[in-house]
């Protein structure tokens, strides 16, 4: 007698073989953002046994929401820090908006790319 029958699992019927009847606990998924779903995507298109272990160990969300934690911090740190470096400052709002407009769009998708390659696609 297997493990599974001794834990009373139950078997559907298809064909010839039997297939063990699993399911995941109604543990709710967390409601992830950008950051976590493309977390996600990449491990399943990318990392298909890490994302399947995490998925059939309940730890899938957990994980995708820590690091959308981890990248929302990290990105209002490096964009601080990347404003403050290149004089991106109130005074230049106040003087040239659309300057500063383009200079703080830029140094945001810089910091964007950084914090995929660092948390995200690792």
């Amino acid at each position: 007698m297997s493990i599974y029958n001794e834990l009373n699992g139950s078997y559907t019927n298809t064909g010839d073989v039997l297939i063990p009847d699993l399911k995941l606990s109604e543990a709710e998924a967390a409601c992830l953002g950008k950051w976590g779903r493309m977390r996600k995507r990449y491990l399943k298109e990318h990392r298909p046994v890490l994302y399947t272990n995490l998925l059939l160990s309940e730890k899938l969300y957990p994980h995708c929401a820590e690091i959308e934690c981890a990248c929302e911090g990290r990105l209002d740190l490096i964009v601080r820090q990347m404003a403050e470096q290149e004089g991106v400052t109130e005074a230049l709002k106040v003087a040239d908006q659309m300057e500063w407009v383009r200079r703080m769009n830029s140094i945001r998708s810089r910091a964007e790319e950084i914090v995929l390659h660092e948390l995200v696609y690792c």
